[in-house]
C-alpha cells in the first residue's frame, strides 16, 4: 500500500507539492491539515483518545478528529472523511479559523501544518475506530481550559496550541457581538 501524501504549501496555504506523510513530518515542512471541533447542543466539545498503539501521541486525548486533506479535497470533504473513519459518524462541517503551527515531539517527528479548523454538531453516541480512538468524552469548553492547565501532558501537543487559538477566537467573537 502506498504511503498517504500530504499536501506541502507556502504560508499563504497554496499548495506547492505532494510528499509522503513521514517524511513531511521528518522534515517538519509546512502541510495542510484539519482539526474537527463537534459539540452537541450543550455546547460541550467532543473529545477523543487516541488509540494506545499510535506511532505517536498514543493515549493522549485531542479534539473529536484531525487529519490531512489528500490531494485535490476540500477541507469539508476531508473533514467528514477522516470523522467517519475515526468516529464511525458524518455531520455538516463549516469552517472556522485557521493558522500555522508547529509542534515537535520525543519521537524526532515534527507537525509544522497550516491547520484549517471546522465545527460540527452531534448528539449521538460516536461508534469510534479502536484501531484509531481508545475512547471518547463531551467536555465544557471552560472544563477542558481548565484540565489542559492541570494536566496538559494528558493531551496532543497539536490540541493544546489548537484548543488556545480556537478559545481565543470565539471569545473575541462573542466580545464582538455583546
Amino acid at each position: 500500500m502506498e504511503e498517504e501524501k500530504v499536501i506541502l504549501v507556502n504560508e499563504n496555504d497554496e499548495q506547492i507539492g505532494l510528499m509522503p506523510k513521514m517524511e513531511a513530518h521528518e522534515k517538519a515542512l509546512l502541510h495542510r491539515a484539519f482539526s474537527v471541533f463537534v459539540f452537541n447542543d450543550k455546547n460541550e466539545l467532543m473529545l477523543q483518545q487516541r488509540a494506545l498503539d499510535k506511532y505517536h501521541s498514543p493515549g493522549l486525548w485531542t479534539n473529536t478528529c484531525c487529519s490531512h486533506q489528500r490531494d485535490g479535497e476540500t477541507n469539508i470533504e476531508a473533514g467528514k472523511r477522516r470523522l467517519m473513519e475515526e468516529m464511525g459518524f458524518v455531520t455538516e462541517l463549516k469552517e472556522s479559523i485557521s493558522f500555522i503551527y508547529k509542534a515537535p515531539f520525543d519521537n524526532g517527528l515534527t507537525e509544522h501544518e497550516y491547520d484549517h479548523v471546522l465545527l460540527g454538531s452531534f448528539n449521538k453516541t460516536p461508534t469510534i475506530n479502536p484501531s484509531e480512538v481508545a475512547n471518547w468524552k463531551w467536555m465544557p469548553l471552560e472544563a477542558v481550559k481548565v484540565d489542559i492547565a492541570l494536566n496538559p501532558d494528558t493531551y496532543t501537543a497539536w490540541f493544546k496550541v489548537i484548543f488556545d487559538k480556537f478559545y481565543q477566537h470565539i471569545n473575541v467573537n462573542n466580545e464582538s457581538n455583546r
